[in-house]
């Protein structure tokens, strides 16, 4: 379904088979900021959706147990401690390329694009510390989200780090920050391209950003006012992973095919939209909003936190 819509969402990963990129090799190290989310009852989904067949709907009631959650996404600073402690390759280096968006490449780029998605580009070379492929780097983007990170690579984290990837009753119940029906991480304001809650596109997509935000790609993680958890960019900045299995609550014919496809590519679940989403074609950065893509999908704005039990 990702191709075929106008969506942030990286494009289903075909077939991948390129020689592994060797990863920037950086050594140092900083601590994770962990909140502290009490459980009870909560309300997890919406009943009014915008985006029907991602499965906003219904909202149902969810008891979850106390829990700790990073207050922001996983930094490169973060991610190459783990890669020198462990020698991990992503999957974006096994493959050998992944998906960068469009106006971080030069125009002599001739990359391929996937059809339906024009403004992706399939980089070889690009992964997390070549966030737009060789000659790329980190270094001035230590307390950025690492992005170029798969499911699979989010969840090796995270048994590294001694936690796991939160289930996505879990992450919406710390996004909303203590308001059960919040829309947003910061409340009910709607953002547009004068008032800045988080980062996300402002002007057209995908030609022109008026960087009202102060950010064409990604922010550090704790840009922006927290919520009322502690949680920096929970919505916007980059997509995060969930534990969850993708899939739609109903019985349409239309929710049964798209469940079909998601558990033959056994997709996993994104929350929180990226620096790519704007209304105007894309409003995934609500908290109710949800994608789901298999869990070696890989692009420049799939990044992740870590959840921790009590």
């Amino acid at each position: 379904m990702g191709a075929m819509l106008l969506s942030c969402c990286p494009p289903p990963a075909p077939p991948r088979a390129a020689p592994a990129t060797p990863a920037l090799a950086i050594t140092t190290r900083d601590a994770a900021v962990v909140v502290a989310i009490p459980g009870g009852s909560v309300t997890v989904g919406t009943d009014r959706p915008l985006l029907p067949m991602d499965g906003e709907g219904p909202s149902r009631r969810v008891v979850l147990r106390p829990f700790r959650i990073d207050a922001h996404q996983v930094t490169n600073r973060r991610f190459a401690a783990f890669v020198g402690a462990t020698g991990y390759r992503t999957e974006a280096e096994r493959f050998g390329w992944s998906y960068v968006f469009h106006l971080f490449l030069g125009p002599e780029d001739r990359s391929p694009a996937p059809e339906g998605t024009p403004w992706w580009r399939a980089v070889q070379g690009a992964h997390w510390a070549a966030p737009e492929g060789p000659g790329s780097g980190v270094a001035d983007r230590l307390d950025h989200p690492a992005v170029h990170i798969a499911w699979t690579d989010a969840a090796a984290f995270a048994a590294w780090a001694g936690g796991r990837l939160p289930t996505e009753a879990e992450w919406e119940h710390a996004a909303k920050g203590g308001s059960d029906y919040a829309r947003y991480p910061w409340g009910d304001a709607e953002p547009d391209d004068s008032r800045v809650f988080c980062n996300i596109w402002q002007g057209e997509f995908p030609t022109l950003n008026t960087l009202t935000d102060g950010y064409l790609g990604t922010a550090p993680v704790e840009s922006f006012a927290p919520n009322g958890f502690g949680l920096f960019n929970a919505c916007g900045n980059a997509w995060e992973w969930c534990a969850d299995a993708f899939r739609v609550r109903s019985l349409s014919a239309a929710a049964k095919g798209r469940n079909a496809a998601a558990a033959a590519e056994r997709e996993r679940v994104m929350k929180g939209g990226s620096y790519l989403c704007h209304a105007s074609y894309c409003t995934r950065y609500r908290i109710a909003a949800r994608s789901g893509r298999s869990p070696d999908t890989s692009a420049g704005h799939l990044g992740f936190r870590v959840a921790y039990d009590v």
